[in-house]
């Protein structure tokens, strides 16, 4: 089957969908959330970024989600419709320094999907109102197996902060909200064996720089859950893009621990390049509250090994460039230590420490995020942030090229107010 006529099989399946929805006896469920998002951002006087804003940066964003499904016996349908708006700094800097990679793409955009989903209704030098499906699938089960056609989400690998292994739409690892990732448009299907074993298998499509839909651009990909005693083990094999990526990874009990990670192998054109993430989590009473921690390390294979973050080095390193603007990796060296320990202060607050460090150059974030349910429905989410780093490290701030002038932020506040529905 053409990938070109792909948008209208799944019209074709979603209007079955719905109309097997009209039907008696259909189950329909509904829900969403509102929330409210305040950034502000510090800038030091070498900041590169201060040419074209003030210190501190003041950020604000609103993300409407209403979630609709319709279920009957075996057959669902799912849609998640997103009204975003975003004003502030962050988007004239975004505006100043188009595809600058140290610069975050503030609002979803569908340019390199198969789907076009999103409309912008309105869009300034420093604002821009858009509305969008993030989901919009149709889901087809037995007893054993899955079929998903549709934009739809998955994640992979077993690493706790870094992900070698989950390259579609990973977050983040400092981001502060991870309750949903961006939705991609893909055929998705999974089967489980009698034994617990499943075998999960994704075909994602986009479009290429021209707008064209082309297998170069493609990923297609497998991998094999399996358990072996009390351990767990990944098998992964993956077209991704034009490389091909093999991958390995477990989970197993080390004392009162537990031991997480995956081994990625990427055979891209110019050479072979191997990715490691490996943690430990326990969890523990400490003065008489309840914390789980996670020590981890990641290996980046795509990583600059010097500490030679300048734009000159950046430019020789297509590879990790590449992947920072499709947003699948989000450091620029080779090795990295996090830390991690969520204290339950009280059942419904939750304190979060967080420490990123890279290994190579001594520069880290130190982050601190705070969870509070201070009432039915509603969060409040919070969080600070401060990067450590002498100029030049990558927390520190990067040469920018320009003499004297380094790309580097100070103290950052999150303040996220959510309504659940």
């Amino acid at each position: 089957m053409s990938r070109c006529l792909l948008p209208s099989v799944i019209a074709c399946v979603l209007t079955c969908a719905l109309s097997t929805a009209a039907i008696a006896d259909t189950e329909l469920f509904k829900g969403g959330h509102a929330k409210y998002l305040l950034l502000l951002n510090t800038f030091p006087d070498e900041s590169v970024f201060l040419d074209y804003i003030d210190t501190p940066s003041v950020d604000q964003f609103g993300d409407l989600r209403l979630k609709f499904g319709w279920q009957k016996e075996r057959v669902k349908l799912a849609a998640d419709y997103q009204l975003l708006a975003g004003k502030g700094d962050g988007f004239i800097l975004a505006n100043s320094l188009p595809g600058n990679i140290l610069v975050p793409q503030r609002i979803p955009s569908d340019r390199f999907r198969l789907m076009d989903l999103t409309h912008v209704i309105s869009e300034d030098s420093d604002s821009v109102v858009e509305h969008r499906l993030d989901r919009l699938y149709v889901d087809i089960t037995s007893a054993m197996a899955v079929a998903r056609i549709g934009r739809q989400a998955v994640s992979w690998g077993n690493g706790l902060i870094y992900t070698p292994m989950d390259f579609f739409n990973p977050f983040d690892p400092a981001a502060v909200d991870k309750e949903y990732k961006t939705g991609d448009d893909m055929l998705y299907g999974q089967y489980l064996r009698q034994s617990g074993d499943d075998l999960q298998a994704v075909w994602v499509f986009r479009r290429d720089i021209n707008g064209e839909v082309t297998s170069d651009v493609d990923s297609i990909a497998a991998k094999y859950h399996g358990f072996t005693g009390e351990h767990e083990y990944d098998l992964l094999l993956a077209e991704h893009f034009d490389d091909y990526v093999f991958g390995i990874g477990g989970i197993s009990n080390v004392g009162g621990a537990v031991w997480r990670g995956d081994f990625t192998l990427t055979d891209t054109e110019t050479d072979e390049v191997f990715s490691l993430v490996t943690s430990l989590s326990y969890s523990w009473i400490g003065w008489g509250r309840n914390i789980s921690g996670v020590l981890e390390y990641f290996y980046n294979g795509f990583g600059i090994a010097g500490g030679d973050y300048s734009p000159a080095a950046l430019a020789n390193n297509p590879d990790l460039v590449e992947r920072i603007i499709r947003g699948e990796l989000f450091t620029l060296g080779r090795n990295y230590v996090a830390a991690s320990a969520m204290i339950e202060i009280t059942p419904l607050w939750l304190l979060t420490p967080n420490a990123f460090i890279n290994a190579s150059d001594g520069s880290m974030l130190v982050q601190l995020v705070s969870s509070y349910d201070f009432k039915q429905d509603w969060q409040l989410l919070a969080a600070l942030a401060v990067p450590v780093g002498a100029p030049g490290t990558e927390f520190g701030g990067i040469d920018s090229g320009v003499p004297g002038k380094t790309y580097s932020t100070g103290l950052n506040l999150f303040a996220q107010l959510a309504w659940y529905f």
